[in-house]
């Protein structure tokens, strides 16, 4: 077994720093699969704060639950772009697995320490500083994006096309989601162009406009938009179209009312010492954590199966237990913490042995 560079290491940061001459198929693979823990990272904060909304419905749920719809394709996107090439996801290891509080995966986004709490202004401006762009339509910023990390893999795939075999490829249709929601097969050099180009353009939008040029409904922005929009509380409006401005002053977006989750603590509730969880409490927590590390599981089994028959039905047990996390994830966010803070608890999203 290869040695593999954990969830905390800087492994996106050294890649980039390779110069292009040696940037080939071990390159690749190695990209690739801190491409498919960093599309992971992004889902449990997400999760948590759609989940936190207490009616589970209205526009900003809507908005919540389209992004992260759009974070599990993207995730089977990055998965079968590794597999294309002959690599396989590494995702039922605890190296790989996110820890919260922590860094994203690999380097990216230096100092940027993504936890798992409810909704609330603060979350979503965590979230939007993970999508951001370099140069953000509405907002003049320069560094380094999870963008640009895509467009050097992308750069090495078309150096390197004859790595594309269209092995051990998951499918499944999510157009319902909206366009280029679904996970297709990477069969060509198009097909990853594509795969890549939704990737970021879901997140980011375009240099041009923060509109998801793969939008689930016309005129829907990129999540980068519209995490900002939740933030400033207003929608995103061109206001200017010689020169082009967009600005954060259109109708209000009032925040919807939410379940106060605290922020889960290193190591999970009870870890610190404080807000130690009951019995019934420990439970649900179990339960999620559960269904969770077996979700990952059966992902990972599904991409190194050689039949596609027998990775469909793995596939389709992956998604059942993605679903089985919200009735825990819920039940803990009504629960208070024993720390009298009058906060509740919420999933930890932890790893656990079979």
């Amino acid at each position: 077994m290869t040695t593999l560079p954990g969830y905390r290491s800087n492994r996106i940061v050294e890649l980039l720093d390779e110069p292009a001459e040696v940037r080939g198929a071990d390159w690749l693979k190695d990209a690739l699969q801190q491409a498919v823990m960093l599309e992971l990272a992004t889902l449990p904060p997400y999760l948590c704060a759609m989940w936190s909304i207490e009616d589970q419905d209205g526009d900003v749920f809507s908005a919540l639950q389209e992004i992260v719809f759009d974070e599990m394709s993207h995730l089977g996107l990055a998965g079968n772009l590794l597999t294309t090439i002959g690599g396989a996801p590494r995702l039922a290891d605890v190296r790989t697995v996110p820890t919260y509080p922590g860094p994203l995966p690999g380097g990216v986004r230096p100092g940027l320490i993504v936890s798992l709490s409810g909704l609330t202004k603060e979350s979503v401006d965590l979230f939007s500083r993970i999508e951001e762009p370099d140069v953000p339509v509405a907002k003049a910023r320069t560094h380094t994006s999870i963008g640009a990390f895509y467009t050097a893999i992308l750069d090495v795939l078309r150096d390197h096309t004859d790595l594309i075999s269209g092995t051990r490829q998951l499918v499944r249709n999510m157009a319902h989601h909206g366009a280029g929601n679904s996970i297709v097969a990477i069969t060509s050099f198009a097909d990853a162009d594509m795969a890549i180009d939704v990737i970021k353009e879901q997140g980011e939008g375009t240099t041009a406009s923060p509109e998801n040029p793969h939008p689930g409904e016309q005129g829907e922005l990129a999540h980068f938009y519209v995490f900002r929009e939740i933030f400033h509380g207003r929608r995103l409006i061109r206001t200017s179209e010689d020169p082009d401005r967009w600005e954060f002053a259109g109708d209000a977006i009032p925040m919807p009312p939410t379940f106060p989750m605290g922020t889960v603590p290193p190591g999970g509730w009870g870890a610190s010492g404080s807000a130690v969880p009951d019995a019934e409490t420990k439970e649900l927590l179990d339960a999620g954590n559960h269904a969770f590390s077996t979700m990952l599981r059966l992902l990972e089994q599904a991409w190194h199966a050689d039949e596609p028959a027998a990775a469909k039905q793995l596939l389709n047990k992956a998604v059942a237990q993605m679903f089985s996390l919200q009735d825990p994830a819920r039940a803990l966010m009504s629960r208070e913490l024993s720390d009298g803070s009058g906060r509740t608890y919420g999933p930890e999203f932890r790893y656990t042995d079979a």
